[in-house]
């Protein structure tokens, strides 16, 4: 053989092993991204997700509905999607779904915060719910996540023990925090004997006055055992919510008005509703710190509406709209960057199961894009950017909502009350 084929056929083996040495780099360095290193990370933009189609969760989005949804929201910047409620198929679905997708594009990148569902004894039943115990399912909610964690331990970066499953106003289901903490200290546990990934992040997802940000009478030697326990705080933030039940950041007052156009007024309140997030925020930090604990506090839920009939529409406090959606979502995801905070904004996508029997509760319709494939106007500089373009929803493509026309978008709106 020739000295120059030689050089040749080594030149070519060593191309070969080059390449495969970057492949299985590329590929080992997106697996191993910890919980710890995605969080906070602006580059690794989160949202909440479930993506039920129709009025009834007994119809589970399939695995291509999943993938069709899981492209979607890549091609928004989105890396982390949370859900919950391991025990339906959604769940494990979402999960093969990302992986079959990282095996057809190596560079598709998609992580998971995986929701245990928690609730009471006597939960959802006819009979007296019971707060200091809990249901016998919890165990078996618990034991599908770690399942589904060990079997996806490359897309499943986080655990949360429950949604919102400690605030009092959830008089259907909630528990006292020595529950949380009991299933927070078992996954730990688990992590400590080599049962479940060491770079696994295990917390709760339960609302700011969950966590002690708000009412005093939250602030237990249990809660502060919890928090000492999990590896960072998930907390919820609605001021969408409160624009109707503590109204005091969102009405107008007559001085505020003086020389304001309608737009001006709403951009001010849009603008005090954010820091009405953010003093939610802070009021658990302020709270964790007391404890002499220091520790991550990420937004596991934030968002705003589009539509309602009730309290927050047209005979409410004026809140949901599309222009209110999309300033409340660039201002909180500005904040979130500018701290390092993640920000699960809630939601991707409008579930109509959520209040099935009233088309037009509010609660149908948190998602950025609709049901059939329409981006609200807060994502429709994604459309003329054409972010979306060869993406489809149900197999339409992504278009813009009230068909792009502006002026359509502003007739439903209108400043808070007075």
């Amino acid at each position: 053989m020739s000295t120059m084929r030689i050089i040749g056929v080594y030149g070519f083996f060593t191309l070969v092993l080059w390449f495969s040495v970057s492949c299985n780099t590329q590929h080992s360095s997106m697996e191993s991204k910890t919980a710890g290193e995605i969080l906070g990370n602006p580059k690794y933009k989160a949202i909440s997700y479930g993506g039920y189609r129709k009025t009834s969760r007994d119809v589970q989005p399939t695995i291509v509905e999943l993938k069709e949804d899981m492209k979607i929201l890549h091609a928004m910047g989105i890396r982390i999607v949370r859900t919950y409620n391991v025990h339906l198929p959604q769940a494990a679905n979402l999960l093969k779904a990302i992986s079959e997708l990282r095996k057809e594009n190596p560079e598709f990148e998609m992580y998971v915060m995986l929701g245990a569902w928690i609730d009471c004894l006597n939960a959802w039943t006819d009979k007296v719910v019971n707060h200091h115990v809990e249901s016998e399912r919890n165990a078996q909610e618990i034991d599908k996540a770690v399942e589904l964690a060990n079997q996806y331990p490359d897309i499943v970066k986080i655990i949360a023990v429950g949604n919102e499953a400690m605030v009092r106003w959830a008089t259907s289901y909630y528990v006292e925090p020595h529950i949380i903490l009991k299933w927070v200290t078992h996954l730990q546990d688990l992590k400590k004997e080599g049962k479940l990934s060491n770079d696994l992040w295990i917390t709760c997802s339960d609302d700011f006055a969950s966590w002690g940000g708000g009412d005093p009478s939250y602030h237990t030697e249990d809660l502060a055992a919890l928090m000492a326990a999990v590896d960072y705080i998930s907390m919820h933030t609605y001021p969408f919510h409160n624009t109707h039940y503590t109204p005091a950041f969102w009405d107008i007052q007559p001085d505020d008005a003086v020389d304001k156009t309608p737009r001006q007024l709403i951009d001010a309140a849009m603008l005090r509703a954010r820091d009405f997030a953010v003093s939610q925020y802070n009021g658990v930090k302020k709270y964790m710190n007391s404890l002499g604990i220091e520790k991550p506090i990420h937004i596991g839920e934030t968002g705003w509406a589009t539509i309602s009939n009730g309290f927050y529409g047209r005979k409410g406090s004026h809140a949901a709209d599309q222009y209110k959606q999309a300033k409340y979502y660039e201002l909180i995801r500005s904040w979130a960057k500018e701290n390092g905070v993640s920000c699960f904004y809630f939601e991707a996508f409008d579930e109509p199961w959520k209040d099935a029997h009233n088309p037009k509760g509010s609660e149908n319709h948190f998602g950025l894009i609709t049901v059939d494939g329409k981006a609200k106007y807060a994502l429709w500089d994604f459309v003329d950017k054409g972010i979306f373009d060869g993406l489809t929803r149900n197999g339409a493509p992504i278009t813009k909502t009230f068909n792009g026309n502006n002026e359509n978008v502003f007739i439903s709106v209108l400043p808070p009350t007075y």
